[in-house]
């Protein structure tokens, strides 16, 4: 893994890289394709909520997240071989980091899926990266989608957010596996734990 140290903080090459060329190709058209928003009244959650993704700052505050970075990135390029020659589904790829993780691990195909305007700029990225040829974007909620392919052998998504469940894109990672993930498949991340505390706050 390459790393460097700048200012005091653990940086990665790959994120690092990956913000630049996000900052550089970040004006996009706002119209969100495959999930339209409007401005209309009829907005429901959900429109809000790929509405925010559609947004680069939210992005570069995760991609500078190390602890979770650099987790994701261990544990794909110290597995290459559950990677090498292998389909992979990012589900909420965002910006096309864990895709591109993927495909320098050595896998035949990554397709990610991503519902806001931020799938343009990861198409834009993987271009510049030059892995168009193993990375394909796409547009769109992995619930309305049809992949190229019946079948993928590894599942990977950043879905857990703060304290786990605020992306809510648990749900969406299920329905995936149960659609298009072979039988022997593998889903990445696929155990977490969440530790509570009580505590006494008293008041003067």
């Amino acid at each position: 893994m390459d790393t460097a140290t700048n200012n005091n903080h653990l940086r990665f090459q790959d994120a690092d890289e990956v913000i630049e060329d996000a900052a550089e190709t970040s004006n996009l058209d706002q119209s969100m394709g495959g999930c339209e928003l409007d401005d209309s009244n009829d907005k429901t959650s959900a429109n809000y909520y790929f509405d925010s993704y559609s947004h680069f700052g939210i992005h570069e505050e995760m991609l500078k997240d190390t602890v979770r970075t650099k987790t994701y990135q261990n544990v794909i390029y110290q597995n290459r071989f559950l990677f090498k020659n292998k389909v992979v589904l990012d589900v909420g790829a965002g910006t096309g980091i864990l895709s591109l993780f993927c495909a320098k691990a050595g896998a035949e195909h990554v397709y990610a899926v991503e519902c806001s305007d931020m799938a343009d700029m990861a198409k834009q990225i993987v271009e510049t990266k030059g892995y168009s040829k193993v990375i394909t974007v796409l547009k769109g909620k992995i619930e309305e989608l049809e992949l190229p392919v019946p079948k993928v052998d590894i599942i990977i998504s950043e879905w857990m957010g703060y304290c786990l469940w605020f992306e809510n894109m648990l749900n969406s990672v299920l329905y995936a596996r149960d659609k298009w993930l072979v039988d022997d498949g593998v889903v990445l991340p696929d155990i977490t734990t969440l530790h509570f505390t009580a505590m006494k706050i008293k008041h003067n």
